[in-house]
């Protein structure tokens, strides 16, 4: 033994000696070894203390080796960037420089003073506590919640960006075999020499499962010798990919399944860098299945004894994990309690170690089977009929109160005998891990020779070994095989044979029922009883919740919180149903299972969300044009995700413009010569389909069946209770295809509503929807040379006469098929130019080098929004705010009243409320004073002199400076607006000031449109 490392064996487990690591915890410094977790490393240390638990905060120490781990939960991170919450030390691999430390434990886990409150916990905090305690006075409950709040929780969360990455990956596969242990392996065997596509996901660090410590022998090698063999062969196999350290965490509908591969949490806080590049932390992997084997294995549990918490108290099982595959005894003399006879291998490994075990307390009055020889010829003592009732000792056993039990009549039945130790180790049995199953909604079924639930399965799901109540190796490896075989076959594949390896017969004896043992006094007056170690839920409050009326295990799970958290019932959730079916005088199916969710164990937002964060969270969407716009100066800003050009500054004199400056000359651009816009972020979706003229009709408040192909058509949308939702212009393409365009900011949400309407309301019309807005790239090319530049580089008929306003034309611009429509938003003519988005920066410097003698130039969305709103042309969205129809924007002449179908918000208009007379109207406004720029949402008065507060009977939806007016202008909605023209409205501001304004039209420029028509 290591003097640094007390519990650690000189030799053997799966460790390398040669490699020593440091790590720290709760800011002590300690050595392990390369293949430890934290936990293995914390035990071969001599660290009892791990945790405080989380409602009585009692000294919680070590009690399992993998997921069901409930009391190791620690924080991880040596920086704040790097903290980890809610990790399982069971979980986590050691590696050189790891920190880690306790959850709970205030102001440390050694002393930690709300353990004062724990020693009184079972009088005066009793399930439903915080319900019944915390109701009066109201007015302290903000009090209450402070320090309910500081002392509840696990963990804490980064105050600082985390440095590290994260991925997602799509996969698909024919089998997808969850677990490596000896039944995972068989099935990926299996299914793997058929030819199917096969992944094998394991959360250990190593694949293996209960073979990685196995006394038993296959061929007469060790255990760990076949799963080398196994995995050497399916790795060298092109149609098996093998994911170690990745834990399948939901199981969805249609097989797919969310597995969390934890891909460099076992090498540093932050990922280290590989080939200058830094590597994912975690990877999110989103399988899609045809066939599921569920290899999960089983859970031991352990007994429901009082003082079942003390450190030392550990699972069976789990001792023999530490001895054979960490080299770990964590302790000096063991007392195993046990019902079952495989947990007798604790003992003999114990003893095997070189440690000293005081006794074997078996609940069966006469067990037989091989594992009880072998004890019995090792020298051990074994006490029948009995188990430990009680853990002595505070932050360490230091005995186990022995005695026999009447299992009928759930009774002490004889002397109590104090055995000197500083481990117990206790085995219930097993339960089959069904967490996955049980994801799909199908309720697990009990089955008595097992003492389990098993899970109900789903069409092309197979559960194989532990994972359905098969324990023994030669059957586990069997019945691994089957379901290999049978799920490659399903889906079509030839099964070739696989031979298993000879494994010796092991005779045991059953499991007897034992999952709360008794004790000398009431279950309400006995030392606590825990069920859930993570959740503080113990016998007393289980049965004290059957009491009070809690009858449906759900109920009674809400109240105690049993299963709750990160812990998800593994070990607690079987012996809680049994005492609640003891106490409420029903059976174990009777009372029923939970419900389990997803995640099976934690995972780390950064894994969820992937690459989805920071800049990413909202990603950038660049149009084909943008490196142009960048060369050149363009200030952008951000519109549904797009980067647009908002307006390109010029450099004067050695001084560059300010906005105002560069709008106003982009302005008198387009009005006195012509001017470019990148238009690609427009929303377009392709729509085919015979009834593409009805659904079109029914969509869109006016009509549509009569529109000719190469003619396009101004369109309004309103939701079903009349608003305004969006507008654009639609194309008649060809008789049954349109091209629909929708505002840069409400695409995506215009398709779901098209998808929403044609699937829900409307699926007998046949009509298809694509989104190809960024397919195509548009160029806007505006003002009274719109016409003369576009000639000198397309093939297509330019003529006013024969290629009309509202109309569109297909040929080559630059050389470049493309779709020319002459459509304007500027009130000036106007072509815009779609093209294949690959040849738009072609077409765009095509442009330019025509484009110089008309002095063509680039303008921005502001200066777009200037030249849209002199022409009283509204933007969805900003003019509109969800409460204003058709009728409110004076757009009557855009409404098919009689049309035969019913439109969308049709109902809606003719509501009392959508035809009273002082709704808010859009109607333009004119500052008195012309050097006025109202501020966009200032509200509008009719008296300035009322009484504050005033009626606010309109606010301001947009406002510019225009160059061609020479003055400041705005659009704002006003109650009764349009029979207010020639009227005066006042905008009180918060300075003080009071702006007045005529209320006019809307059209500020060129009234009869007869410049888009030159």
């Amino acid at each position: 033994m290591s003097q640094q490392q007390p519990n650690r064996l000189q030799a053997g487990g799966r460790i390398d000696r040669s490699r020593r690591l440091s790590f720290t915890f709760n800011g002590q410094t300690y050595q392990g070894h390369a293949g430890d977790t934290l936990a293995s490393a914390l035990l071969a240390n001599g660290v009892d203390v791990v945790n405080r638990s989380f409602k009585y905060s009692r000294p919680r120490g070590i009690v399992a080796a993998g997921a069901e781990e409930p009391n190791g939960v620690v924080q991880l991170g040596s920086s704040e960037a790097a903290q980890v919450p809610n990790v399982r030390a069971t979980q986590q691999a050691l590696y050189d420089g790891l920190s880690a430390r306790s959850t709970n434990g205030w102001p440390n886990v050694q002393r930690d003073l709300m353990g004062l409150v724990g020693k009184l916990g079972g009088q005066f905090m009793p399930p439903g506590f915080y319900y019944k305690t915390f109701m009066a006075p109201a007015s302290m409950w903000m009090t209450y919640e402070k320090y309910i709040r500081k002392s509840a929780g696990l963990g804490r969360s980064p105050t600082e960006p985390d440095p590290d990455i994260y991925d997602h990956m799509n996969q698909h596969c024919d089998v997808l075999v969850i677990g490596a242990g000896p039944a995972g392996l068989a099935a990926a065997l299996a299914a793997a020499r058929s030819g199917a596509r096969v992944i094998v996901a394991d959360e250990q660090e190593e694949m293996g499962g209960s073979l990685l410590d196995s006394r038993e022998l296959l061929d007469g090698m060790p255990a760990d010798r076949w799963v080398a063999q196994v995995l050497e062969e399916l790795a060298g196999l092109a149609n098996v990919t093998l994911l170690p350290r990745t834990t399948a965490n939901g199981y969805h509908d249609h097989h797919f399944v969310t597995l969390h591969e934890r891909r460099t949490e076992h090498l540093a806080d932050i990922a280290p860098l590989k080939d200058g590049r830094r590597q994912a932390r975690a990877r999110l992997h989103r399988v899609r299945a045809l066939q599921v084997v569920l290899a999960t294995g089983a859970h031991e549990r352990p007994l429901v004894y009082a003082n079942n918490d003390v450190p030392g108290n550990l699972l069976a099982g789990a001792v023999s994990t530490y001895i054979r595959r960490y080299g770990v005894v964590p302790g000096n003399k063991l007392v195993l309690s046990t019902s079952n006879d495989h947990a007798y291998r604790a003992a003999l490994d114990w003893q095997d170690a070189g440690r000293e075990v005081a006794a074997i307390v078996d609940a069966r009055p006469n067990p037989t089977g091989d594992w009880i020889d072998a004890a019995k010829a090792k020298g051990i003592r074994i006490i029948t009929g009995s188990a430990v009732i009680e853990a002595k000792g505070d932050k360490r056993v230091s005995a186990a109160r022995v005695a026999k039990i009447d299992l009928d009549a759930f009774q002490v039945a004889g002397k109590v005998e104090e055995l000197t130790c500083d481990t117990i180790a206790s085995s219930g049995g097993y339960s089959p891990v069904i967490h996955l199953a049980s994801h799909t909604g199908a309720r697990p079924t009990w089955r008595d020779d097992i003492l389990g639930f098993v899970p109900t399965l789903v069409k092309g799901v197979s559960a194989a070994g532990g994972a359905h109540g098969i324990y023994a190796l030669a059957d586990t490896l069997a019945d691994g095989v089957e379901a290999g075989a049978s799920a490659a076959a399903a889906i079509g594949h030839q099964v070739l044979s696989v031979e298993l390896p000879e494994v010796a017969a092991i005779r045991e004896g059953a499991t007897c029922a034992l999952y709360q043992v008794p004790h000398e006094n009431p279950t309400l007056r006995a030392p606590k009883q825990f069920v859930d170690l993570q959740n503080d839920v113990t016998a007393a409050g289980i049965e004290l919740a059957t009491r009070e009326g809690f009858e449906s295990i759900e109920h009674v799970k809400r109240y105690t919180a049993m299963g709750f958290g990160t812990d998800q019932g593994k070990l607690g959730n079987i012996n809680g149903m049994a005492i609640a079916a003891r106490c409420l005088g029903r059976s174990i199916p009777e009372v029923g299972t939970t419900v389990f969710r997803p995640n099976y164990t934690p995972v780390t937002f950064g894994a969820i969300v992937g690459r989805h964060c920071r800049e990413l969270f909202d990603p950038e969407r660049y149009t084909a044009l943008h490196q142009w716009h960048v060369e050149n100066g363009a200030e952008f800003e951000d519109v549904g995700q797009w980067k647009r050009p908002w307006y390109y500054p010029h450099t004067v004199n050695g001084k560059v413009e300010t906005m105002h400056e560069a709008v106003a000359r982009e302005c008198r651009a387009v009005r006195k010569s012509v001017g470019i816009l990148d238009a690609s972020t427009l929303g377009k979706i392709d729509i085919q389909g015979p009834d593409a003229r009805e659904f079109l009709g029914r969509i869109y408040t006016n009509k549509w069946e009569k529109l000719a192909v190469g003619k396009a058509r101004y369109g309004l949308m309103c939701k079903d209770d009349g608003m305004v939702t969006d507008d654009g212009v639609t194309t008649c393409l060809g008789d049954n295809h349109f091209l629909m365009t929708t505002t840069t900011g409400g695409a995506a949400a215009i398709l779901e509503w098209l998808e929403l309407w044609h699937q829900t309301e409307w699926p007998e019309l046949e009509v298809y929807f694509t989104s190809v807005t960024d397919h195509w790239a548009t160029m806007t090319i505006t003002g009274p040379e719109a016409r003369h530049l576009l000639s000198e580089i397309t093939d297509i008929d330019l003529d006013r006469d024969g290629f009309k306003f509202m109309e569109w034309r297909q040929g080559k611009v630059a050389g470049v098929p493309a779709r020319v429509f002459r459509i304007s938003f500027t009130g000036e003519l106007t072509y815009e130019i779609n093209v294949q988005a690959n040849y738009a920066m072609h077409v765009w410097k095509t442009l330019f080098q025509h484009g110089e003698k008309y002095d063509l130039t680039p303008y921005g969305t502001e200066t777009m929004h200037v030249l849209r709103a002199e022409k009283g042309f509204i933007i969805v969205g900003q003019d509109t705010d969800g409460s204003v129809t058709p009728e409110d924007l004076g757009m009557q002449w855009c409404v098919g009243y009689d049309k035969p179908f019913s439109w969308i918000g049709k109902r809606a208009l003719s509501r009392p409320d959508t035809k009273r007379s002082d709704r808010k109207q859009l109607v333009g406004l004119k500052p008195k004073d012309p050097k006025v720029v109202l501020e966009e949402g200032a509200q509008i008065v009719f008296d300035p002199k009322h009484p504050v507060p005033m009626p606010m009977v309109g606010h301001v939806t947009s406002s510019y400076y225009s160059p061609a007016l020479d003055s400041g202008f705005a659009l704002a909605v006003v109650k009764g607006g349009q029979h207010k023209m020639g009227e005066t409205v006042y905008l009180p501001m918060a300075d003080g000031k009071t702006h007045e304004a005529e209320i006019v039209s809307p059209i500020f420029y060129d009234p009869k449109g007869e410049r888009q028509n030159v």
